[in-house]
């Protein structure tokens, strides 16, 4: 059963893609910047490319917060790529969703015979997000640079206080929904409240999650791009805990809800620095470049839902692609859904099979059957690699790719939750050009 196309127009292949290692925040600022990172994973990919660097018709990448030396974060990458003052290059952003935004928004222009070749992708390092003065800072030192004599200086010194020097975290800030005034770990909370899914529950997942990376830690080197950071080379997703137990896990107290809390940092994705690329063509651009495509973008679906819920898009925006398709979860393969939370996939997973949800969020007479545990993120997920915001939507569409192929396996959906309440979901096919 083919699934139709659902870009108007040209079919969109994968021809290849590669990530660097994510590497696991550790209190302060990383060895790379995000624009290190997206220069690291598109110079691996493109070097073993038959064309040039210039040939590409576009450049996109999602990133959530570049550095200030950053504007426009994906021209910065393609200008270090070596691609040309003649190759447009530019920058989404749509939260933990970016980096499949960036891969939708290359599919599109494909599609639609703007483009042949895109090198699309993410990055994002979250150890360098800001650290910003408060607005009462801002004010005060605009009044300090306006004085222009020595009094003048000394008496806006006299106004400084203690709260102008507190500092806006902007990592906290930008994980705090600005309209319902939760984090997304207190979103999470409210799921697990909603769904009575347990602490014990939201362990095991994550220990799972770490059993399964430990295990397919070296295959995965098919994929990474090491990193060397001046004295070391990275060449693993550094934030495996492979000696995580049950017993362990239970002992770390919850973050977001000190009494009654069930979300903890073991249970939740780590803050993460890594870029993840994937490059797309059109059948044109295989045939004059003797390109291998590996796998074809089929669909893709966005969804918007409360943000205070905001762990369920992924059930949203895979049930669109279903129903869109008319099919069950039984008919795709494999699936990405990246942990940004264990109770938040498992909320997911949940919803999907409760027959009040589908029926009043789907208009589902019947509920989906459920995704087996056995097809869902078989070699881990967020909790144990990390959630490195900007690139995290187009790594799970990498890793979807190299599962099926590792199966043999003709279909697989990616998909994510998005900060502000919101989903997105990938759905990708193998197969020969059609």
């Amino acid at each position: 059963m083919n699934a139709p196309n659902s870009f108007p127009g040209r079919p969109v292949y994968i021809v290849d893609g590669a990530r660097t290692p994510q590497i696991k925040a550790r209190g302060v600022p990383g060895p790379f910047h995000a624009s290190d990172l997206g220069v690291a994973a598109g110079r691996a990919l493109l070097l073993r490319q038959p064309f040039q660097p210039s040939d590409l018709d576009e450049v996109i990448f999602g990133c959530v917060s570049s550095g200030p030396d950053e504007a426009n974060i994906g021209r910065v990458i393609s200008l270090r790529l070596g691609c040309g003052h003649h190759v447009p290059a530019w920058t989404v952003q749509r939260n933990c969703a970016s980096g499949m935004q960036a891969l939708d928004s290359a599919a599109k222009d494909i599609a639609l015979g703007r483009a042949d070749l895109v090198l699309a992708g993410g990055t994002e390092a979250m150890s360098h997000h800001p650290v910003l003065f408060n607005e009462k800072m801002v004010a005060w030192l605009a009044g300090f640079n306006r004085a222009k004599t020595m009094p003048q200086k000394l008496r806006e010194l006299a106004r400084l206080r203690g709260a102008h020097l507190v500092p806006v975290i902007g990592l906290l800030r930008g994980l705090t929904d600005p309209v319902v005034g939760l984090t997304m770990g207190q979103t999470t909370e409210e799921l697990a409240h909603r769904f009575s899914i347990t602490r014990a529950e939201m362990d095991a997942f994550a220990l799972q999650s770490h059993q399964r990376l430990a295990a397919a830690q070296v295959s995965l080197t098919d994929e990474l791009v090491p990193l060397y950071d001046g004295q070391n080379v990275i060449e693993h997703d550094n934030g495996l805990r492979p000696d995580s137990s049950l017993e362990q896990l239970a002992q770390l107290k919850p973050v977001f809800d000190p009494k009654y809390g069930r979300v903890t940092a073991g249970n939740s994705a780590q803050v993460t620095d890594g870029a993840a690329c994937l490059l797309l063509a059109s059948e044109d651009a295989v045939e004059k470049y003797h390109l291998a495509p590996r796998a074809r973008i089929v669909d893709v679906a966005w969804s918007g839902l409360d943000p205070a819920q905001m762990g369920l898009g992924p059930a949203y925006a895979i049930a669109q692609l279903l129903q869109r398709h008319r099919w069950d979860t039984g008919d795709v393969d494999w699936w990405e859904i990246n942990e940004a939370f264990s109770g938040q996939v498992l909320a997911c997973l949940i919803a999907m099979t409760d027959a009040d949800f589908c029926r009043d969020e789907f208009g589902r007479d019947t509920p989906f059957t459920p995704i087996s545990s056995d097809r869902l993120n078989p070699d881990g997920g967020g909790v144990s690699l990390g959630h490195p915001v900007g690139a995290s939507g187009a790594r799970i569409v990498l890793h979807l790719l190299r599962v099926l192929e590792a199966h043999d396996a003709p279909r697989g959906i990616a998909s994510l939750c998005i900060g502000g309440g919101q989903g997105g979901a990938m759905l990708i096919e193998r197969g020969a050009l059609s």
